[in-house]
C-alpha cells in the first residue's frame, strides 16, 4: 500500500511528497480510502500513447503480462500492457520491480505501476500475507524467490518493493 501511496503522490504533485505519502498510506491501511476502480484506470490507460510501457519504443510491440502466467498471473486486461519485444524478452518471467531495480521502478508510468500493484495485492490477499508488519518481514523473506536480488541491493530483511513480489511463485 505504501507503493500505491507513492503513486498517488506522483499523480497529485508530480513528485514524491513524504508527508502526503504517509497520510495516504495510513488512510489506505485504515480503509478510509480504497485503490481506485479498474474501469477508471482502463479509461485513463486508453489515453496513453501506444508504446512500450518500459522504454517508450513504438516498434515491434507485444502484449506483456505484468505478473507472468508462469508465476501466477492471468490473461485479464488488468494484467496486460504493451511492451516492445526487446523489453518483453529481456524481462522474461521476472517481476517488474525485480527487472527494473530499485532506481528505475519509480520511472514506471503511474497507471502501469498501479495495475501491477493491484495484481500483487490480489495475490497477497489470496495468500493471507497482506497483514505482515514491518517487524515480521522475515515471514515474507523465507518464501521469497528473490533473496539474491535483495542481497545485491543491500536490502535483505528490509521492507522494499521486492517484498511485494515475494508472492510470485
Amino acid at each position: 500500500m505504501y507503493e500505491y501511496a507513492k503513486l498517488i503522490s506522483r499523480s497529485a504533485y508530480g513528485a514524491l511528497q513524504r508527508g502526503f505519502i504517509t497520510e495516504r498510506f495510513q488512510k489506505l491501511r485504515d480503509g478510509e480510502i480504497t485503490i481506485s476502480g479498474t474501469m477508471r484506470e482502463w479509461e485513463r490507460e486508453q489515453a496513453l500513447p501506444k508504446n512500450c510501457v518500459y522504454c517508450g519504443s513504438t516498434t515491434d510491440l507485444t502484449t506483456d503480462h505484468l505478473v507472468p502466467t508462469s508465476r501466477g498471473g492471468d490473461d485479464s486486461a488488468d494484467n496486460l500492457v504493451l511492451a516492445c519485444r526487446s523489453c518483453n524478452v529481456s524481462r522474461g518471467n521476472k517481476g517488474v520491480f525485480e527487472w527494473l531495480g530499485l532506481r528505475e521502478k519509480d520511472k514506471l508510468h503511474r497507471l502501469v505501476a498501479g495495475k501491477y500493484l493491484k495484481q500483487l495485492l490480489a495475490l497477497h490477499q489470496r495468500a493471507g500475507t497482506l497483514e505482515v508488519r514491518k517487524n515480521e518481514i522475515t515471514k515474507l523473506c523465507t518464501r521469497c524467490p528473490l533473496p539474491r536480488v535483495c542481497e545485491s541491493w543491500g536490502t535483505a530483511e528490509e521492507l522494499t518493493c521486492f517484498c511485494l513480489e515475494s508472492i510470485l511463485s
